[in-house]
């Protein structure tokens, strides 16, 4: 025990020596999201704008007409995809028919046993682009092509069926690429894994792209080009080198609308040095609500929600490329085809769009730039300092349950710590990190419950001031295992979300179960023998109804606390209006269980400390705000300046509703005092 003693010194210089080598990791952090990646690149997807072209009169003349407005509201990209039929289709610049539909056009009996694709040219410029871009994409597919004409318009016919013809890619459409490069687009291209890779092929393909002004690409599909398989990386590992030689990159689709990413794209982000940019998009299914039969002032709110969930995206989430869709509806209501253009350029660049309020916010819009990390030489240094040091915040607080234990805890820690780096450095700091972000609050609410129980029936010292140090002594704390989880993961993956902070979860739950257990069983100076009487006296005590009802509300809420928790977490129409009008006030929103519920009960509970024993519960609930704080520095793909706002606008906000909760309680404690006796009498 002696020895224990003397190591928990040594372990809190540790830990402040890890917190001061944390601190200019962060600043270089910080250097990275503040100096580098800052422009917003609003997409909008081609092949959407040609799907609504195709229900107006005159589809060419809509086509150009929208790239002039896009133009104005602040649109200056394109997302292009692979060519197939039905989009040359959809562009006027062939028409397809069936066996059948070309017998009858031709009026020329047709083998029975064919069922080909024919096609004609619009125009001469298609006949020249096109078709031999037709024929080698067939060719590599073993379809034979011949030419076919009809009345002195060229054409051709592909020997395979027409619903399994419009189903194949070949190269991007050169004349929509042309069109879209002299309008002043930057074009994005989509690219696909559907055919057999080849590298000649794609070096030419991504040589001509470059020649276009293509710097970024969004997978189409569930594997990037060159996947074979988790095994065999030989094509990927080529497709990298060739989108490092023309300067290409990668734009990473958010989780919240992708539940996985493409297979292969985290192996081919890191071949090509994390050129990746996070995106962000408006779905069709989202522009849909923006084409219903809703009032003006219903269409102006849904307007404004998606302009604020862009500006939201861009600044707390890290996104630099906003990916707009869009789709044609048939209204009933209104009895005639609408699409909701009109309202993604009032959302894009209207009065209070997104475009006004990114650039507010210090953005600039133009074609997204990958993150460039400042990383010193020193930092590997510094993250041997973080480990010792979250390997002893480990130790001090298992030494509050087992104070025997504290120096064999952290020589163990060490050794292990040691074999999980060699065998897997990433588990290695999540390991770490996690240990830190779920002791630190603990530790922190631990020693906030000690130092208040030493003030029960004591009349020294002022309770405004005790209650406002001990609140503000006790967040500090628990921001140690901020800083540990800032240190150990500052890597540029966890940034752009292509490999995430696991255990969340545990992170919210595991510091509430350790301070009840703390609470419960080892805040009073007892001995082990008498913790396990009081175990036993749990065990055998009888069920009353009254606590079957109380453990069932208990185990609900913690059920919401926790579903609550990380992206996944459903949030009620009234609280989404709150959260809006909280943002939309202060520009950042400070997070409502800190300054609504659990620094406030705090402040109380610290406050009546001195005279109530039962009001270390209120200072126990504290530690729902304490984990929150941590976790704020946990969503790694937030900005370090949103996340330190955000925490001090809770502290800031939770010590006012603290404070007006003391204010309320002294008035209705005198008044009882007052009156109680009067009224007895």
């Amino acid at each position: 025990m002696k020895w224990n003693q003397r190591a928990l010194k040594w372990l809190w210089w540790l830990v402040i020596l890890g917190m001061l080598a944390s601190l200019p990791v962060a600043f270089e952090r910080n250097e990275t999201e503040q100096k580098t990646g800052r422009k917003v690149e609003f997409v909008f997807d081609y092949r959407n704008l040609l799907e609504i072209s195709d229900l107006q009169t005159d589809p060419r003349k809509f086509v150009l007409e929208q790239l002039d407005e896009m133009k104005q509201h602040g649109i200056q990209s394109m997302a292009v995809y692979e060519a197939t039929l039905n989009e040359l289709k959809l562009s006027r610049r062939i028409e397809l028919f069936t066996s059948h539909e070309a017998s009858a056009l031709t009026q020329t009996p047709i083998s029975p046993n064919e069922n080909y694709t024919y096609l004609l040219f619009a125009e001469k410029e298609s006949e020249q682009q096109l078709q031999p871009m037709i024929q080698k994409a067939f060719a590599e597919l073993n379809v034979n092509t011949r030419a076919w004409s009809y009345k002195n318009q060229p054409g051709m016919i592909i020997e395979m069926a027409m619903e399994d013809a419009l189903l194949k890619t070949m190269d991007p459409d050169p004349i929509t690429m042309q069109l879209l490069k002299e309008k002043g687009y930057t074009i994005v291209i989509r690219l696909s894994n559907r055919r057999a890779f080849d590298e000649a092929r794609m070096d030419e393909l991504l040589g001509r792209l470059k020649a276009l002004g293509v710097k970024r690409m969004i997978i189409d599909g569930e594997t990037v080009p060159g996947f074979i398989s988790d095994k065999d990386l030989h094509n990927l590992d080529l497709m990298a080198e060739l989108m490092k030689k023309h300067q290409i990159g990668l734009a990473s689709t958010e989780a919240l609308y992708q539940k996985t990413p493409p297979r292969g794209f985290n192996s081919i982000a890191k071949k090509i040095d994390y050129n990746v940019v996070r995106l962000h998009p408006l779905t069709e299914s989202d522009s849909q609500k923006l084409t219903e039969n809703i009032t003006p002032q219903e269409l102006k709110g849904r307007i404004q929600d998606y302009a604020d969930r862009f500006l939201l995206a861009v600044k707390d989430r890290n996104i630099r490329m906003i990916f707009l869709h869009a789709k044609a509806v048939k209204s009933m209501d209104k009895g005639k085809i609408v699409h909701p253009l009109d309202s993604i350029y009032l959302t894009v660049k209207g009065p209070d769009g997104a475009i006004p309020q990114i650039q507010k916010v210090g953005y600039q819009t133009g074609p997204a730039t990958a993150f460039v990390p400042v990383h010193s030489g020193w930092q590997p240094i510094a993250k041997a300092l973080l480990s010792l040091g979250a390997i002893a915040l480990i130790a001090l607080t298992i030494s509050f349950f087992v104070p025997e234990l504290a120096l064999v805890v952290f020589l163990l820690g060490v050794v292990g710590s040691g074999g999980m780096y060699v065998w897997n450095s990433s588990l290695f700091s999540q390991a770490l990190a996690l240990g830190a972000g779920t002791c630190a609050p603990t530790l922190a609410i631990m020693v906030a419950i000690r130092t208040a129980r030493n003030k029960l029936n004591r009349r020294d010292g002022n309770k405004w001031l005790f209650a406002l140090v001990l609140l503000l002594r006790t967040t500090l704390l628990s921001l140690i295992g901020a800083l540990f989880i800032v240190g150990l993961l500052n890597q540029v993956t966890y940034s752009l979300v292509l490999e995430q902070f696991r255990g969340v979860g545990i992170l919210h739950a595991a510091p509430i179960a350790l301070t009840v257990l703390y609470w419960l069983l080892f805040s009073d100076d007892t001995s082990y023998r008498d913790k396990v009487r009081r175990i036993q006296g749990f065990l055998h005590a009888n069920i009353r109804v009254l606590w079957v009802i109380v453990a069932v509300v208990v185990a609900a809420a913690g059920y919401y606390y926790i579903s609550r928790t990380g992206n996944e977490g459903q949030a009620s129409s009234f609280e989404r209006y709150f959260r809006s009008f909280l943002e939309n006030t202060l520009g950042v929103r400070p997070r409502t269980k800190e300054f609504l519920i659990s620094h406030p009960l705090f402040l109380l509970g610290a406050y009546l400390c001195y005279k109530y024993r039962s009001a270390l519960l209120l200072v126990l609930i504290g530690v729902i705000g304490q984990a929150s704080v941590v976790d704020t520095f946990a969503h790694l793909h937030t900005p370090l300046v949103i996340s330190s706002i955000r925490v001090v606008y809770g502290l800031a906000f939770g010590l006012l509703i603290g404070t007006v909760l003391i204010v309320v309680w002294e008035i209705i404690a005198r008044s009882w005092r007052r009156w109680v006796p009067r009224l007895s009498e």
